[in-house]
């Protein structure tokens, strides 16, 4: 596990085997959580990038009524 030092302007510098590992570009963004005493930093990937990561994706999937797309209650309102 790596250590950092915060510097007096509050900043850190992640290490370069991390960058690495992750793919972190300079002036990338990440998402910042403070969870349970601990700060996490989640590198955020350009849509452009995401395209397609859900390509083969089984979307068949058996959904409750109310989930389905259609109200419970448009049914009433528009039979068939």
């Amino acid at each position: 596990m790596d250590q950092v030092t915060v510097s007096p302007k509050y900043q850190v510098v992640i290490p370069a085997k991390v960058r690495r590992s992750l793919g972190i570009r300079p002036g990338q963004k990440v998402q910042m959580i403070q969870y349970e005493g601990r700060i996490e930093l989640i590198p955020l990937v350009p849509l452009k990038k995401a395209k397609g990561f859900l390509r083969g994706i089984d979307t068949k999937v058996k959904r409750e009524r109310d989930r389905d797309g259609r109200s419970i209650h448009s049914h009433a309102l528009f039979p068939g």
